[in-house]
């Protein structure tokens, strides 16, 4: 007897950090998507998704943006609806980056910084970003479609050392 996978099909994204202490600058994270072309799954990303634009077709979205951390609970939250994403697309790599503005921020520089990742009530995944602490960005997640159409995710947690933009353009490669 054979089973049918449906895969995943629609998952959030949640981070959280603590506000930058009285008298310094705000610490500013954003959750940024990549989606790759069924036939360069490893080329550039077709699109992002960050804290100024959603996908074309709707399918993801950042739901909630926040420039300081202030809040309770996760205060950026991203909405991958895979399940609706064209069938031209069979990749999606999703990071966290941190806004570089007065002076050079790490992850071990903002307190409590979190990740979760969820379907429905299930954690796929969670990390308090400790493994990337001297990285200005990191990949955290991604998603792959198989022959069947069927999506799958696998954790990844990979640091790098650039500035958002920079960081958009790298967080796709090989992994």
């Amino acid at each position: 007897m054979s089973s049918v996978n449906k895969g995943i099909s629609k998952v959030e994204i949640g981070l959280k950090w603590d506000p930058s202490p009285a008298g310094e600058p705000p610490n500013d994270l954003d959750i940024i998507a990549a989606t790759y072309a069924k036939d360069a799954p490893y080329g550039s990303p077709v699109y992002l998704v960050h804290f100024d634009s959603r996908s074309p077709d709707g399918t993801i979205t950042l739901n909630r943006d926040s420039r300081t951390g202030q809040g309770f609970g996760f205060d950026e939250v991203m909405t991958l609806e895979l399940d609706r994403l064209s069938s031209s697309y069979s990749r999606v790599v999703v990071g966290v980056a941190i806004q570089q503005q007065e002076e050079r921020r790490v992850f071990g520089d903002i307190a409590n910084t979190a990740v979760r990742i969820r379907e429905g009530h299930t954690d796929l995944a969670q990390s308090d970003l400790r493994d990337v602490s001297r990285s200005t960005a990191a990949v955290i997640a991604e998603f792959v479609r198989d022959d069947s159409g069927a999506w799958s995710f696998r954790e990844v947690l990979r640091g790098f050392d650039a500035d958002p933009a920079a960081f958009a353009a790298l967080m796709g490669s090989e992994l």
